[in-house]
């Protein structure tokens, strides 16, 4: 265990700035290098600070890239912040392969399993769920409907969403003459997140009810992709069946979903009614199909139950949001541990959010296993970034107001951080939104830095189970995907334990080495993918869906 309490750190010996692990105030004594300086100003905890006088137009260097340029002189133990640098990331192009690296140790995990729902097509799932989709939002009111009429009486009601009896005691305090500030000061203890008491089928996890604005009146390269994620969430291993609900007329046909579907599972076999409302007639017709199909529908998926599968069957969706100055030196690093080691045992990795990739394409692009995968990952950066630009929003734009009063002051800041998800293994593919991950390694998927719709992407491309790294805090979960919280500090991990399920702020305190988290963390997919762990997103609900249209999203 490592006991050594850093209060700075130097991430990669190119560094020329140092990041404070914690409050340094102003006039701290620095030592560095065989001498010492003083801080001149106070710097907060996650952020940088020089090392040495820099001119202007100076390059800062982290993580051993290029992430910024400075505006004007600094001194020795200045802070780093918006007013002193700009973002600057190196230009990147096509060069001698480098996949070359270190396989770590995985002994421990070699011969482990976990129990999930095989499916015919070789693919495992950790979860078995039941959805209904509609093809275009005209129908997201009959999916509400069918949402009302199933989720409760099956089971599958979040007691944790149900926040009527507070409602009930405010209005028995107004009939009581209670006034404002005597209702506003009113101590309400909230639900503690859990389902329902009972559930009809005990073998299903869930039926999942899916909305989203699209399938028509946009683009039809948008309405395509919308199919093309459909399909994946409909062949997806977590998923045993679906109800599809159609209007008719609409851009997203389905016989595209169809089409889709065949592409990424040509033997599909899984239970799948289309119901398309202007050929049903009456809406109730069409609702009363549905109910009868999507009812038999799930006595078909119950007949599944959980059976050993290796490790090599995890698909893990790498992503982080709410991300501050520790997420490159905590929880990321140790996601990247992670990764290498599933690649190691035969697993997949999916790395996207590629605004979050700007300035380490040089290294990505020469780990990938060939040219023409390398030539691939470039192109999509470069028209990604310059549509971006066209429309005044480049990759330069990503950072949040959040991330940067965290520490994270440019693009290329948090993008060499957020690249360590992703390990140090080969690039074996990379994949163009809404595109199927269905090779062994590490995957690159072209999604934005939206923390939802990166997700519902990497899902819809075949993740298992996603880890979210967080510095700041975020709810975000999927539908059919159990999707994993890690804190990069121990303040947000303890302050909000409810949305939030493992702390990688050891790692900052000197607790535990980046190796040590990322064991622990794999022993926790595992029992997660087991169905023995339930991760906090999934029992408050998080059931987030956002299809990317293909427009500017960062």
């Amino acid at each position: 265990m490592i006991k050594d309490k850093k209060t700075y750190l130097q991430i990669h010996p190119d560094d020329n700035v140092l990041v404070a692990l914690q409050d340094l105030p102003q006039g701290t004594v620095i030592v560095w290098n065989n001498s010492s300086f003083a801080l001149l100003e106070h710097v907060a905890a996650k952020h940088k600070f020089t090392i040495h006088p820099l001119s202007k137009d100076d390059e800062i260097y982290m993580y051993g890239v290029l992430v910024g340029k400075v505006n004007f002189d600094l001194e020795t133990g200045s802070l780093i912040s918006t007013l002193n640098l700009r973002h600057a990331a190196d230009d990147f192009k096509l060069s001698k392969r480098n996949t070359s690296w270190n396989k770590p140790d995985v002994s421990v995990f070699k011969d482990r399993t976990f129990n999930g729902f095989h499916r015919s097509n070789g693919t495992v799932g950790t979860a078995n769920y039941w959805v209904v989709i509609p093809l275009v939002f005209c129908e997201n009111r009959n999916v509400l409907t069918l949402k009302t009429a199933f989720e409760e009486k099956l089971g599958y009601k979040i007691k944790a969403n149900d926040y009527s009896s507070e409602v009930d005691e405010l209005i028995r305090l107004y009939h009581s003459g209670a006034d404002v500030s005597q209702i506003i000061a009113q101590d309400l203890s909230a639900s503690v997140g859990q389902t329902s008491d009972h559930r009809l089928f005990a073998n299903v996890d869930g039926i999942k009810f899916l909305n989203h604005e699209m399938g028509c009146g946009g683009t039809r390269m948008d309405s395509d992709a919308l199919c093309g994620l459909l399909a994946g969430y409909v062949t997806h291993p977590n998923v045993a069946g679906a109800t599809i609900l159609s209007l008719g007329c609409q851009h997203a046909q389905a016989s595209i979903l169809q089409a889709e579907i065949a592409k990424r599972d040509p033997l599909f076999d899984k239970p799948l009614y289309i119901f398309e409302q202007q050929k049903e007639g009456t809406e109730k017709e069409l609702m009363q199909k549905a109910v009868k199909s999507t009812f038999a529908g799930m006595m078909e998926a119950n007949r599944y139950t959980r059976k050993p599968a290796s490790l090599d069957k995890l698909c893990i969706g790498l992503e982080c949001g709410g991300s501050d100055g520790f997420s490159g030196i905590s929880a990321n690093p140790a996601l990247g541990y992670l990764s290498d080691m599933l690649v190691t045992l035969g697993g997949s990795v999916i790395l996207a959010e590629f605004p979050e990739l700007c300035g380490v394409e040089q290294e990505l692009s020469d780990r990938c296993v060939d040219e023409a995968t390398a030539d691939k990952f470039m192109e999509l950066m470069r028209v990604y970034n310059a549509k971006a630009e066209a429309d005044g929003s480049g990759f330069y734009m990503n950072p949040s107001p959040g991330n940067i009063r965290d520490g994270l002051i440019t693009d290329a800041i948090k993008s060499a951080g957020a690249a360590k998800k992703g390990g140090t293994s080969p690039v074996t593919a990379v994949i163009d939104y809404p595109e199927l991950a269905n090779k062994p390694g590490l995957n690159l998927l072209c999604t934005p830095g939206n923390d939802v719709e990166s997700t519902t992407a990497e899902v819809g491309a075949g993740a298992n189970i996603v880890l979210f790294t967080t510095g700041l805090g975020t709810p975000t979960g999927n539908p059919i995907t159990p999707v994993v919280k890690l804190s990069t500090n121990t303040k947000t991990f303890e302050k909000m334990s409810d949305i939030i399920d493992l702390n990688c702020g050891t790692i900052i305190e000197g607790d535990e080495s980046i190796e040590e988290a990322a064991h622990r963390i794999l022993d926790y997919v595992i029992q997660v993918a087991s169905g023995e762990v339930t991760p906090k997103a999934v029992l408050l609900g998080q059931d987030d869906f956002i299809p990317w249209r293909r427009g500017v999203s960062l």
